[in-house]
């Protein structure tokens, strides 16, 4: 099937906030563009395009209009001056808010082990599902009942390690920005009094306490079957055999880690779900220390499903010291951090599933504990020149974004609102708004001012995602896929045969295919969902 072309005018398909910078990306040559209210037709402001550029990532000539000037709210849509239209959008100051919402409730619609009702889930609604106890991979006696938690993608695993950078940055959007979740987001457990975020994170943190080894205190990396089931089963209708593969370390840490920034965060809602959270957290930290070396996890010969295999650890560790010192101020944890904070085997500002050093670098500069001086400096000054050079990336790329052409990897949209979370953070932590317009910027692409002029979420933009690889919108027979979805976005590795066949000449930032067979470039996750949520988090 023939892939559609690209943009001709792109632009946020949500909108812009009146004060904010806005940028509309124009194909070709210089020339002069106009804003155009959508309603009436009528002209209300012309400007010139900023010289054009070559864009390495798109492959493109990229010209941009500024039309920051115009602050009056309204639905206005760009023309360029051969005629070609940009879709419609808004200037309004709550353009964030339904967007901020969706993104945070397809955590809800992640969620195993109940019934999603339709007066919660709408036509979305599915059965309970992966109820079975699960065999502990070679201990076949053995059973956990580890029901609950969020399915982790497009497929119906469980695994402890993106599930902890998730709720990561979900709780870090809570710390950061409590007056975004004012609003609840319709859930069975709202009950007026605690946060939605802390509902929902909850109902994976419970799933995480079920995988701790009772006796030992280490964490089981994952919960699957052996083999994913077909691209249109529903949930209820994967009955295979579960498996609970065996205790990893990178899994035993960043459990220690969430685990530790839960019993903190938690605390003036419910006291006994805080202090089961830092018990947990405790028995998983000695559990790491009496395992110094461990090898890397990979998945048993009999298991084919994703495997989140990582042979560093350290910057698990290092994470897992930073939130147990912030949360109990003990100086054996401040130890240890100093310990692997001085150790250059992994990157103390990176914010994926397999590099959770930056978690562990925030935690310890926002504290509020006691630090030491030397280490403390040296981080922030590494975090402020990280920030910088996104920034810098951000200023040559055609669409305003800090990605170079190589980083166009499998979820790149990960990368996307990483960066943004990574300067935003940077901002907070110097007292200053120096990066805020660039991760901006980023909130930009993900919602349309892209090569492809698509919103990588479903459901939210002009021309949204429809056909991402999630089983249960490709099997529940409703039109729409689910909602707040965030795809992978362009990958230029294209590592599934869809992929590889349609996109083969097409450059980094344009490798992308609406369709459910290109699971390299349409697949969502939790994890790509949950940075979007802190960076809406702070725009609205």
């Amino acid at each position: 099937m023939p892939m559609e072309q690209q943009f001709t005018i792109a632009v946020n398909q949500l909108g812009y906030r009146s004060k904010d910078a806005k940028m509309a990306m124009i194909t070709g040559e210089s020339a002069g563009f106009r804003l155009v209210d959508h309603e009436t037709g009528k002209v209300v402001w012309e400007g010139q395009t900023r010289p054009a550029a070559e864009d390495a990532a798109s492959g493109i000539t990229v010209s941009r209009g500024d039309f920051s000037a115009w602050e009056q709210p309204g639905t206005y849509r760009i023309e360029a001056g051969d005629g070609q239209s940009s879709y419609p959008f808004v200037i309004s100051e709550a353009v964030y808010e339904a967007a901020h919402q969706a993104l945070l409730k397809a955590f809800y619609y992640f969620r195993c082990g109940m019934d999603l009702e339709e007066k919660h889930a709408g036509p979305w609604k599915h059965a309970a599902c992966h109820l079975a106890p699960a065999l502990v991979y070679g201990e076949e006696a053995r059973t956990i009942d580890a029901w609950g938690g969020w399915h982790d993608a497009g497929d119906y695993g469980k695994y402890v390690v993106p599930g902890a950078k998730a709720v990561a940055d979900l709780l870090l959007a809570y710390e950061c920005y409590p007056q975004a979740f004012q609003r609840a987001v319709p859930v069975p457990e709202t009950d007026g009094a605690t946060p939605d975020v802390l509902h929902e994170c909850r109902y994976e943190l419970e799933w995480m306490l079920r995988m701790q080894d009772e006796e030992s205190g280490g964490v089981f990396h994952k919960l699957t079957t052996l083999r994913f089931p077909g691209p249109d089963v529903m949930p209820e209708d994967d009955t295979a055999e579960l498996y609970i593969t065996p205790i990893s370390a990178t899994a035993t840490g960043c459990f220690a880690a969430v685990m530790a920034m839960a019993a903190r965060v938690y605390a003036p809602y419910d006291s006994a779900f805080a202090a089961s959270c830092l018990q947990a957290a405790e028995r998983a930290w000695t559990w790491l220390e009496r395992h110094p070396e461990y090898p890397g996890f990979r998945n048993p010969p009999e298991i084919f499903t994703g495997e989140y295999g990582d042979e560093q650890d350290m910057d698990e560790r290092y994470w897992a010291a930073a939130e147990l010192y912030r949360t109990t101020g003990e100086s054996r944890y401040h130890e240890a951090f100093g310990q692997y904070a001085r150790q250059d085997s992994f990157d103390k500002y990176e914010l994926g599933w397999a590099d959770m050093g930056g978690y562990g670098t925030i935690s310890y500069l926002m504290s509020a504990r006691e630090q030491e001086p030397e280490l403390a400096a040296r981080l922030q000054a590494g975090l402020q020149q990280r920030a910088a050079e996104l920034a810098d990336v951000s200023l040559q790329d055609g669409f305003g974004i800090s990605l170079r052409p190589e980083q166009y990897i499998w979820g790149s949209n990960m990368l996307v609102m990483n960066h943004a979370m990574l300067l935003l953070i940077a901002d907070r932590l110097s007292g200053s708004k120096a990066y805020e317009r660039w991760a901006l910027e980023h909130v930009h692409y993900l919602f349309g001012a892209n090569v492809m002029g698509m919103s990588y979420v479903t459901g939210l933009g002009s021309r949204p995602i429809l056909h991402p690889h999630h089983r249960p919108s490709e099997g529940d027979g409703v039109e729409a896929p689910v909602p707040g979805l965030v795809s992978g976005g362009p990958n230029y590795g294209k590592q599934d045969d869809y992929a590889r066949e349609h996109l083969a000449d097409r450059a980094p930032a344009a490798s992308f295919a609406d369709v459910m067979e290109s699971y390299a470039t349409n697949e969502v996750t939790i994890y790509w969902n949950s940075p979007a949520v802190f960076v809406l988090s702070h725009f609205v």
